[in-house]
């Protein structure tokens, strides 16, 4: 089995940004050596601290999809159309920083509509915006593939917004804080990639890769749609997002990281 999980309001409590509550349901993946694999719109500089708290060395995907960070030497073989960059061997899916950055201007001038990147904000408004601490938030700062962004005007808009991204090429996508402007590639294709890795390397060794997917928001629904089991946690008013329509979804009882923790217990008690 692999298990692939967004952060924030996921595995990470969307206040307080605490995993506590999700520790039982951890400690029985490490007791299976089943791998966590941490996907996330975070960039690298954000997630390599949680994975030290984590205790997690297993792949992880950064950015929404942006590039997929494969610790070196953990799969047999090289990974198909990654480069060796430090620690890591890397897959980037993503498209440039700088032009996401362009672009959201070219887009915010042709509908008239205020757009604000988080490349326009100050540490000191995301730490508000977000509940990130200041030094937190300089790491969320640090950003290769992906553009989050607010609308300082009628949330009805983000459909303009939508429409324009696709005619530069981007996709636009919606989390729980912000508005996220990309390249063409999402949680679900990074996720799938990962998945033949895990398949191939399970193939050779006669097993069967089941994968497990938990979010809680629209900004997951692709990783949702590309595993057997996908897990949809309650948001903070204790509903479901309506924009996740996935078949043979799993509602996961409760909010955050204690929905993530029963609805993992739960599918590990049945295998």
């Amino acid at each position: 089995m692999i298990v692939f999980t967004d952060l924030d309001g996921t595995l990470l409590d969307g206040t307080s940004y605490s995993f506590d509550a999700a520790r039982e349901a951890m400690a029985e993946l490490r007791a299976h050596e089943i791998p966590l694999v941490l996907v996330s719109s975070k960039t690298r500089a954000e997630i390599e601290p949680i994975r030290l708290q984590l205790q997690n060395d297993h792949p992880f995907i950064v950015e929404n999809g942006g590039g997929i960070f494969i610790p070196k030497g953990y799969f047999d073989g090289p990974v198909e159309g990654a480069t060796v960059r430090g620690e890591y061997e890397v897959v980037e899916l993503g498209i440039p920083y700088a032009r996401l950055r362009a672009s959201l201007k070219e887009i915010q001038h042709a509908l008239g509509i205020p757009l604000r990147g988080l490349g326009d904000m100050t540490e000191l408004e995301i730490a508000q915006r977000t509940g990130l601490s200041k030094a937190e938030a300089v790491l969320a700062k640090q950003r290769e593939y992906d553009e989050p962004f607010i609308i300082d005007g009628p949330l009805f808009q983000i459909e303009d917004v939508r429409r324009e991204s696709a005619e530069h090429g981007l996709r636009c996508t919606s989390g729980g804080l912000f508005h996220h402007l990309t390249g063409e590639h999402d949680k679900g294709q990074a996720c799938r990639l990962l998945i033949d890795c895990y398949r191939h390397r399970s193939t050779a060794m006669g097993e069967r890769v089941i994968t497990v997917a938990v979010g809680d928001s629209a900004n997951d629904l692709s990783m949702l749609l590309a595993v057997d089991r996908p897990i949809l946690v309650q948001k903070p008013n204790g509903s479901y997002d309506p924009e996740v329509r996935v078949p043979n979804i799993i509602l996961a009882p409760s909010t955050g990281p204690v929905g993530w923790n029963k609805a993992v217990l739960e599918i590990l008690a049945g295998l």
